[in-house]
């Protein structure tokens, strides 16, 4: 099928497979559709279908909360059409090729690895077919069979062309997806992937500073960020400030590894945990003594450790909608960073 996108930007048309999603059709094929979440959850991948047959598959998606649907609304993101199709996005700012970074793809992916981090946090590997370079930062959707749509994950390793991609997940109450993980064995599992997605990402040549606050699992985007700046021997000229969120000491994950960052990068990178249910009274990790321990939630552990240090800054946020929103506020407010230096993904 043909789709023929209308944009304040100019026309466009791409070929779109069957079964497949407008957004992810348009992507692969370089056009930058507006998205956040591309799983459904946020609604900034609305667009209007002018003409064709076309069908949204979660129709109870929290982002279609605001659709005008008797006008033709649906979110490209859960939308398939069965005919060509004309349809309309408002956005300004979409273009026909991508400015920088990775072109998305489809690709198929098996589990390999899975390890438990804590009680209700899990790292596991997908290992796909064809080899997938992205962006430090980065996602990708995962979709399994048995789990009702696809699920965006921030990679936490970083490679270039890799076959291998790491994720970590935190079990969420009746999440299908995390219960599937948890209560199966899933090792040898196929999964289909989609990406890479997302505009979180790092760039070394930016030559900026960088900040990282990060809630329970969305540690991982940034993770893939700290290990490209240790890679590039990034911190020998700039500053990094990670700001790790989690409830308690025992609800840690990923010490030894930010320890060892601390140590490749040198005292130009701090690592903070802050514990928003315990107070150990402790100034430092019990068994890392390079990362500092704080008491609060982690937008607040960041506001209190930044004040004065946000010059020539890239702010990094990622975590459950809350705590982006607070952690969002602290760079706006108290840092002054203006948009273009704030990259966050919000996933629900």
């Amino acid at each position: 099928m043909k789709i023929t996108l209308q944009t304040k930007s100019g026309q466009f048309e791409y070929d779109c497979a069957p079964g497949e999603t407008i957004l992810s059709a348009g992507l692969r094929h370089g056009i930058t559709l507006p998205y956040e979440c591309a799983t459904g959850t946020c609604g900034t991948c609305r667009c209007r279908v002018m003409q064709g047959d076309a069908l949204m598959g979660w129709q109870e998606a929290p982002g279609a909360a605001r659709l005008k649907r008797e006008k033709g609304d649906c979110l490209m993101c859960q939308t398939v059409v069965s005919s060509d199709a004309l349809i309309r996005v408002a956005s300004q700012n979409v273009l026909g090729a991508f400015p920088r970074g990775h072109v998305p793809a489809h690709c198929n992916g098996a589990i390999a690895n899975c390890r438990k981090l804590t009680h209700d946090v899990m790292q596991f590997d997908v290992m796909i077919d064809q080899p997938m370079s992205f962006d430090a930062g980065q996602f990708v959707t995962l979709a399994v069979a048995g789990v009702t749509g696809p699920r965006a994950y921030s990679m936490v390793n970083f490679q270039q062309a890799t076959d291998r991609l790491t994720f970590v997940v935190k079990r969420s109450a009746g999440g299908a997806f995390s219960d599937w993980l948890f209560d199966t064995d899933v090792a040898g599992a196929t999964l289909k992937v989609f990406g890479p997605l997302g505009a979180a990402t790092f760039y070394p040549d930016e030559a900026k500073n960088i900040i990282c606050i990060g809630g329970g699992s969305g540690i991982a985007g940034m993770m893939s960020i700290i290990e490209r700046a240790c890679q590039e021997n990034y911190f020998n000229d700039h500053k990094g400030h990670v700001f790790f969120g989690v409830r308690t000491l025992k609800d840690c994950f990923y010490m030894a590894e930010l320890s060892e960052y601390v140590t490749c990068a040198g005292p130009n990178l701090s690592v903070t945990v802050a514990l928003s249910d315990e107070d150990t009274g402790l100034a430092t990790h019990p068994d890392f003594d390079n990362l500092k321990l704080d008491t609060g939630f982690v937008h607040e552990a960041a506001s209190r450790a930044m004040t004065g240090k946000f010059d020539n800054m890239v702010g990094y946020v990622a975590g459950p909608p809350p705590m982006v929103d607070a952690a969002l506020r602290v760079l706006i407010a108290e840092g002054k960073l203006p948009p273009a230096d704030i990259r966050y993904d919000k996933f629900s």
